[in-house]
This record gives C-alpha cells, structure tokens and sequence, in this order.
C-alpha cells in the first residue's frame, strides 16, 4: 500500500509510468537523480508516447541496471544484469502482455487513452515488486557510489 501511495504521488506531480519507478528505486537508495529522471522521460508512452514497448517495462529494466549495471570505467559489467532484465521481460509478457495483447503501449491501451488511468498503475507497481523481487532472488544491491 505504501509504494502506491509512493506512485499516486509521483502521478500527480506529473510523472510518467518510466519515471515513476527510478524515482522509487532512488528513493529507496536515498538518493536524487534528476538527470536520469529527465532521461527517462523518453521512455513514458512506449517511446516518447510512439505506442512501443511500455514504459513500465522499460523503466523497470532501467531499475534492475540502476543496481547492477556497470557505471565507472573501473566497475566489472555485471553478467547478472541481462539475466534479470530478460527475466523481467519473460514475466511482463507473461504476466501482462497476455492480457493484453502484447508488451507495447498501443497493444495495452488499445488506442484508448482513457485505459491509461485503469491500466498502468497496475503494471508499474507490478513490476516494481518484480524488479525488487529479482534484485534480492540475485542479491543485488545498490552499488557504492
């Protein structure tokens, strides 16, 4: 209950589906990052809102590489960050993609916009559990900065 409270109130100061799980996860890290909340921003509405992969997923995948994925020149590549992500993949299609259709955002919200507000709170608490769920299966946490 607490992270959708969390989401609703990202929700309302205007963020979209990719933005609101970075914040969450940088929240939970106690960290700010407005540069890759931004960047993220490209991801919202399947791509810049062109109806392709949704940004729930993509934005959980920019999660699972917030924790895991290499960063500094002198950091190891971490092998574990593509078999999350691809896990993470397989779970939203299964989980999601069945229901509707598909993993994009025309095949989720099927051209209607009002199934925005029915729809993608669902998917992005979903998988912010999922993505939370992996980084422990895989014992990930937050790099040292």
């Amino acid at each position: 209950m607490e992270e959708l409270m969390r989401m609703m109130e990202l929700k309302q100061q205007g963020f979209y589906c990719s933005q609101i799980l970075l914040n969450m996860a940088l929240q939970d890290r106690g960290e700010s990052n407005p540069a890759l909340i931004r960047a993220a921003r490209a991801l919202a509405g399947g791509l810049g809102f062109a109806g392709e992969t949704c940004g729930a997923l993509t934005g959980g995948a920019c999660l699972l590489g917030l924790y895991a994925g290499k960063g500094e020149p002198d950091e190891p590549d971490d092998p574990r960050t593509d078999q999350m992500v691809q896990e993470l993949v397989a779970w939203f299609k299964e989980e999601h993609g069945r229901n509707y259709g598909g993993i994009r955002c025309d095949d989720i919200l099927v051209g209607e916009p009002a199934n925005m507000k029915s729809r993608c709170p669902n998917l992005v608490i979903t998988t912010y559990e999922k993505a939370n769920e992996l980084l422990a299966k895989y014992e990930v946490t937050a790099v040292d900065d």
